[in-house]
């Protein structure tokens, strides 16, 4: 009989401990940082349909333009207007994983938005210009690094 108690006992310790390992936390914002690649400052590539301007340092996101008058006229269709939910001007926690980056803002942990980074040679050869391209559902929004990065 306390052989039986014991293995029982381990039984429930064992299927304790296991709930315990299984038990998924989200990662705070905090200690998510953007991917070293994509930190810096990015202009759009094609200013004449949308401009803007991403800020993107270890783990926050400044957004500028990409404002509602932007929006092409007549019949234009804002709901392809990038970054168009995200508050301007200000410093936004965020962070990169798997292809997506990820953006606080107002508290709450916006749908993840896919990218693609790749660099191109430039001129002479010398420098390298980089691109960030994201996917706004249907939409693509191409920027490319400042020079000065």
């Amino acid at each position: 009989m306390k052989h039986i108690n014991t293995i029982a006992f381990a039984a429930i310790l064992l299927t304790a401990l296991f709930a315990a390992a299984c038990t998924w936390e989200p990662t705070p914002v905090d200690t998510l940082v953007f991917d070293t690649k994509l930190r810096g400052t990015w202009e759009s590539n094609d200013p004449s349909v949308y401009s803007g301007r991403l800020l993107i340092e270890y783990n926050r996101i400044t957004i500028s333009g990409y404002f509602e008058i932007q929006t092409p006229m007549p019949g234009g269709d804002d709901s392809r207007r990038p970054f168009k939910d995200f508050t301007k001007g200000v410093p936004l926690k965020g962070y990169s994983e798997e292809g997506c980056i990820f953006i606080e803002d107002g508290g709450v942990l916006q749908n993840a938005i896919p990218y693609t980074h790749w660099e191109d040679s430039y001129q002479s050869g010398y420098t390298r210009r980089q691109f960030l391209r994201f996917t706004f559902g249907d939409r693509q929004e191409t920027l490319v690094k400042a020079v000065s990065e």
